[in-house]
């Protein structure tokens, strides 16, 4: 069988940059950001065993947080398979620059650094509360880069007092825009969001140079879990 040949080498083994865009705002203190570090540290496990039943990927992760400005948690994309969770404190009093962030998240999807045959990039937005900056421009300049159009964005309210207003303009789509009440809701939330793996890693998902358009990539939004919206809610 002939190997499929591209731009920048073969088919196989393809870069899927994971992105976790995490507030850690005043308002994140304490018991929210604790429970943002015991979600994805208890997802990363089965998080890698999706990630080793798709040969054509390989996931690349990326952090950043935002609060008074945005900052890098990784310089570098960590590869899945060494990479551990550093837990994440927030930032007493501290604002939203979301539109910060939005701004070095649209660095990070210019090419380079994304290269032409890299699979769509996944990027989940969690945020308890508003953008204290102008988001406005930044966002636009993210949408409208091919990767940023290309992109499977998900965002995750935590707690009844985030902007789904604003969550939902990252995603472009209601029912990507996951409510989190709870501690035990985050972790369902988080670890759908690790099945995001697996649609991006096999056809119909196609490099930036085979589509226009938006991501191309087929969620299954039936499976999303979704806020009970019980006596138990605690946030």
């Amino acid at each position: 069988m002939t190997e499929i040949m591209r731009p920048g080498g073969a088919l196989g083994n393809r870069p899927l940059h994971f992105f976790w865009i995490v507030d850690c705002s005043g308002s994140m203190i304490e018991d929210r950001i604790a429970a943002v570090n015991h979600a994805i540290t208890t997802v990363l496990p089965s998080m890698r065993e999706a990630a080793e039943e798709e040969a054509d990927a390989q996931v690349l992760i990326h952090i950043l947080k935002f609060s008074d400005s945005a900052a890098w948690i990784t310089p570098a994309p960590v590869p899945l398979e060494s990479f551990e969770w550093t837990n994440m404190d927030a930032d007493q009093g501290a604002l939203t620059s979301m539109g910060k962030a939005f701004e070095l998240l649209a660095g990070q999807l210019t090419i380079p650094p994304m290269t032409e045959r890299a699979l769509p990039p996944v990027l989940v937005l969690l945020s308890d509360g508003q953008p204290t900056d102008d988001y406005k421009p930044p966002l636009e300049k993210l949408l409208n880069l091919p990767w940023g159009t290309k992109a499977v964005r998900v965002a995750i309210a935590i707690g009844k007092g985030a902007d789904v207003g604003v969550l939902q303009e990252f995603t472009g789509n209601g029912e990507l825009v996951l409510q989190a009440n709870s501690p035990e809701e985050l972790v369902k939330m988080i670890r759908w969001t690790s099945t995001i793996i697996k649609p991006v890693s096999n056809p119909p998902s196609r490099g930036i140079d085979e589509a226009a358009g938006e991501s191309n990539v087929a969620l299954n939004t039936a499976s999303i879990p979704r806020s009970g919206g019980t006596a138990m809610d605690v946030w």
